[in-house]
């Protein structure tokens, strides 16, 4: 809660101080619980755009948000870290005064904000929003322009997801699935995207050729899901071979080694035994596998 002194401007004084302790407050936790060095950086809405996909936008007018979603600037300053508490001394004068303004009553006009997906990000008055959360409120008044994306996005990406989502979204271009189906592929590494994409060109080739038909993007895609990545992985899961990672990383790690050891492109019972012996062999070390995949795709 706020603090009152009755003495406004110097409890403004007072506000700014302990944003700024809170900011360094929540570097020093956030290195104690050891989490990602990127957690608390403010998000880039430019970067997040060209990462995501751009479809379009459209003007929603004046809504209520709420002071939690809003985790990014259109600025490039970066004066503020992700939760609007001031990086630096730099924004004290105005903050304080739009502290003071509100201390002692004065309406302060809507911000301008981008939303995408549950996100949104601050095209002007991130003063507001520092001081708005500082002074406990939680929501806020904005204009907001929505901003229609390929990919979406929740409230718990950080800088560093941005290059996976791109990645992310480069596949879905190559191997357009449905909403139901994308769903359903999750890789934790973006160069593996550009390998799994290359896996489903090079299987729908194979069907092109063995049909004599030749088929879309979109079909391959529906045909690769529905015929080849759903039965592996129910055959994976039976056969307890998704040991770590996600259903999709243990497809890609035991398609990959069905063909180093057999030479196949086909899946039995044989194929699945022979796997699951070189998977549990101790020679076998997965992380050698991604980095000649990396090698090979620079």
């Amino acid at each position: 809660m706020a603090r009152d002194t009755g003495l406004p401007q110097t409890d403004a004084q007072f506000d700014f101080g302990r944003a700024r302790r809170r900011r360094a407050l929540s570097r020093v936790a956030a290195s104690l619980r050891r989490e990602p060095s990127d957690v608390n950086v403010i998000l880039p809405f430019e970067e997040v755009v060209e990462a995501l996909g751009r479809r379009g936008e459209k003007r929603l007018g004046l809504k209520t948000i709420d002071l939690d979603s809003i985790v990014g600037t259109v600025d490039r300053s970066r004066e503020f870290d992700r939760a609007f508490r001031p990086t630096s001394s730099r924004v004290r004068p105005r903050w304080e005064r739009i502290a003071l303004a509100t201390r002692k009553g004065q309406s302060m006009p809507p911000i301008d904000v981008y939303r995408i997906g549950e996100l949104h990000f601050v095209k002007d008055g991130h003063h507001r929003v520092s001081v708005a959360r500082e002074l406990g409120n939680e929501v806020i008044e904005a204009y907001v322009t929505e901003v229609v994306t390929e990919l979406g996005a929740d409230r718990a990406i950080r800088l560093h997801d941005l290059a996976l989502k791109s990645h992310e979204r480069l596949f879905l271009e190559r191997v357009p699935l449905s909403a139901e189906a994308r769903a359903q592929i999750k890789l934790s590494d973006e160069w593996r995207y550009a390998a799994l994409a290359e896996a489903v060109e090079a299987w729908g080739f194979r069907v092109i050729q063995g049909g004599g038909e030749l088929l879309s993007r979109a079909q391959v895609a529906e045909a690769w899901f529905k015929d080849e990545y759903s039965p592996v992985v129910e055959m994976l899961l039976e056969a307890e071979l998704v040991r770590r990672g996600t259903e999709t990383e243990a497809y890609m790690r035991v398609a990959h080694l069905r063909y180093l050891i057999l030479r196949t492109h086909n899946w039995d019972d044989e194929v699945i035994e022979a796997v699951r012996r070189e998977l549990e062999s101790p020679s076998w070390e997965e992380d050698t596998m991604v980095r000649r995949l990396r090698k090979e795709l620079k």
